[in-house]
């Protein structure tokens, strides 16, 4: 069984840096894309960063470009979402997933979530 799960969130002050690793166990993800996406309290889950497989693409949603960097270590079956400059708005739970693309559809195995909360 495949098994996805993230790992490195906590509670940071703004402007301060988190970095979220994912792990892939079950099924190497070398040949699949990742991506991150977020849940704010009362809000949608939103799309945040993706990666193809091959980790030579990288696509971010507009609110964290120039903040956050997405990788991968595909010899490890890892993937990270480093986070710099946090913002409390930036406060969600932070979820990995199997896929790539930036709608919630074009993903097939999710993690189960790891909470980032941002205090001002």
């Amino acid at each position: 069984q495949v098994h996805v799960e993230e790992s490195g969130g906590g509670l940071v002050q703004a402007g301060g840096s988190l970095r979220l690793s994912c792990a892939v166990s079950g099924e190497s993800f070398s040949a699949f894309g990742m991506g991150w996406f977020r849940r704010a309290p009362g809000k949608e889950r939103e799309f945040v960063a993706t990666i193809n497989w091959t980790g030579e693409t990288v696509w971010y949603a507009d609110s964290v470009k120039g903040r956050f960097t997405i990788s991968r270590d595909n010899a490890k079956d890892t993937g990270a979402l480093q986070m710099n400059s946090l913002k409390p708005e930036d406060t969600a739970v932070y979820y990995c997933a199997r896929g790539y693309g930036d709608r919630s559809v074009d993903y097939d195995l999710w993690g189960q979530g790891t909470q980032v909360t941002v205090s001002s």
